[in-house]
């Protein structure tokens, strides 16, 4: 029997979410009109209104604090009050000084994701594509280098201007020396707390603007990777498989929600991608299967059930396999309503945190090691690490309760990065990242970061280890590609936020790291900064009508020179049986 509509081939709802299917000026509409403006207005208070309120007042306050300390200052050896009170704001200080840290990072960050990095991405690649079309759409990598590092420079002076004119037309109606008569919370007081919030805001914009296009136009660009070694004698080898954006779903006919029905339905992809893995492993041995990120379409219990359902059949596979979290796996995301928010309070996001942490356990849990801050060294395996905390995971699971979720806040930063050991001191170790903002809104699910205190952790590896070397394994691209695009659309991507600080970061690493990552969908071999980077395409976001899909075996190599080597990496095809939906009828 022939149904007149094959449920199987899905239908308009699997393209809701679609960028393949709609444009992303369909998609800002169907925002408009689904989004949930109760929602919307706690999230804007809680994120916004009350920090730039915070911050506006700030200035008086300390203006007013600045005023009573000095009006004291000659009271302050005869008053046993200050001293009585010093100890508890030192210990105060250094029980809160971690998380405080951490959250005005987050919200430091935040701030260039929601304003500055979005208008800044925009203005450099819109220069950059304007540019393109005008002289060519191919320029020699020196050409194009410097066209790069040329709109960086002019964008960040841009964005420098229009935030420092924005400071000069409301600067006369700030003030920034207050009394205590001030704070009686009158009208005249808060437009004055919310022009200082503009001033600062803008005066930041403008500073921060400037900054970065200086910084994105004095570093070494982009380019794609000259040629890879030929050999590399007198030293050792290890291949690595590189798969990334797998997205498995939770329906065997279940649709992606980038992609809709423009791509393959169901696991199959996946499925055949670890039947290739399998037979390449019998006859020619990985050492490492590295998955960056996006193991599940949108970090649903379902997903990841088949994920596991999928490797059970593969256990010799399942030892090699290094995973990290994508957005997909954590952030919101849902292909039934692309406006859907999260609020701060909601447990949902710590939820899918939860769930992922579970799932790494299961995977590498026994392998990776977690770094411990305070001693500054490697710390016990990730396994070890969450065993104190298993019941209140599974309790939390069940009930969603707030008090769990505020004591589980701390484990997801706590756990990343995480290491696996080189096996001698001049092997090869990788250091596993978190690179997801956090974020509450669906249709910015995929802005990436990698937090100083990240960065800051994995160099302990590094002390540990001084003669090996690394592979440094993230979800997000640290950069935008060079390579020429036919639509502006194609070069406004979701690379890290402080992808040029990151890099700067890894340099001093020389030939001795590869940054591997995913998150694209398309396969790139390239270098920035002296520091290689390859990109992982995806096996399962192609077309429906693409016969073929691929992923790639590198292979890596330490020269006699001890300097890390990138041999040419053999190209794996992935084709989806047609049989198996067949036999499925």
């Amino acid at each position: 029997m022939t149904p007149i509509l094959d449920p199987r081939d899905g239908d308009i709802e699997d393209d809701a979410a679609s960028t393949k299917r709609r444009s992303m000026l369909s998609l800002a509409g169907t925002l408009l009109t689904e989004i949930s403006l109760p929602k919307l207005v706690v999230v804007w208070v809680l994120l916004i209104g009350i920090p730039g309120l915070l911050l506006g007042v700030a200035p008086l306050l300390v203006s007013i604090w600045i005023v009573s300390v000095l009006s004291k200052a000659s009271n302050i050896f005869s008053e046993f009050w200050p001293v009585l009170l010093l100890p508890p704001l030192v210990a105060l200080g250094w029980f809160l000084g971690r998380p405080l840290l951490r959250l005005a990072e987050d919200s430091f960050w935040s701030l260039n994701a929601l304003a500055i990095q979005p208008i800044y991405v925009m203005c450099r690649e819109g220069l950059r594509h304007l540019v393109e079309r005008m002289v060519a759409l191919h320029m020699e990598p020196d050409r194009r280098a410097t066209v790069r590092a040329f709109t960086a420079a002019v964008s960040g002076v841009a964005i420098c201007a229009l935030g420092f004119g924005l400071v000069a037309l409301v600067w006369p109606a700030s003030r920034w020396v207050g009394n205590l008569a001030d704070l009686d919370l009158s009208p005249r007081l808060m437009l004055v707390v919310m022009v200082n919030s503009v001033v600062l805001i803008s005066a930041y914009f403008a500073a921060a603007g400037l900054i970065w296009g200086i910084a994105d136009a004095t570093m070494a660009q982009p380019r794609d990777l000259p040629d890879f070694t030929a050999s590399a004698s007198g030293g050792r080898k290890w291949r690595v498989a590189h798969l990334s954006d797998i997205h498995t779903v939770g329906e065997r006919y279940g649709f992606r929600i980038e992609s809709g029905r423009s791509g393959p339905c169901g696991n199959e992809r996946i499925r055949q991608a670890f039947s290739r893995l399998d037979e390449i492993h019998a006859t020619n041995p990985l050492d490492i299967i590295l998955i960056t990120g996006d193991l599940t379409d949108a970090g649903r219990s379902a997903e990841w059930a088949e994920f596991f359902a999928i490797l059970a059949a593969y256990p010799r596979l399942t030892e090699l396999v290094v995973a990290l979290p994508g957005n997909h796996d954590v952030n919101v995301v849902d292909r039934a309503s692309p406006a859907r928010m999260d609020l701060p309070t909601s447990p949902k996001k710590r939820l899918r945190q939860i769930r992922t942490i579970s799932a790494l356990e299961l995977l590498q849990g026994t392998r990776l090691k977690i770094i411990e801050r305070k001693d500054g060294r490697l710390g016990t395996t990730l396994a070890d690490a969450l065993r104190p905390y298993a019941a209140d995971m599974a309790e939390f699971a069940d009930t969603g309760s707030m008090r769990l979720s505020r004591s589980l806040a701390g484990l997801w930063a706590a756990i990343f990065p995480m290491v696996l050991e080189p096996d001698t001191d001049d092997g090869l170790g990788i250091i596993v990242m978190n690179s997801n903002a956090e974020t509450h809104f669906s249709f910015t699910n995929a802005l990436g970061l990698v937090s100083a205190e990240q960065a800051q952790a994995f160099r302990v590896a590094m002390r540990c280890y001084p003669r090996a070397c690394w592979i440094v394994a993230l979800h997000h691209h640290v950069v935008e590609y060079p390579q020429p695009a036919k639509a502006l659309s194609e070069r406004i991507g979701t690379a890290l936020i402080n992808g040029s600080w990151f890099i700067r970061r890894l340099q001093h690493l020389g030939n001795r790291a590869v940054i591997m990552h995913g998150h694209r969908h398309v396969d790139w071999i390239g270098q920035c900064g002296g520091l290689p980077i390859i990109s992982a395409p995806s096996p399962v976001m192609a077309t429906r009508d693409t016969p073929e899909t691929h992923f790639y075996v590198h292979t890596l190599a330490i020269g006699a020179d001890r300097k890390l080597k990138l041999l040419e990496p053999e190209r794996i095809s992935v084709r989806e049986r047609q049989e198996s939906r067949d036999a499925s009828a």
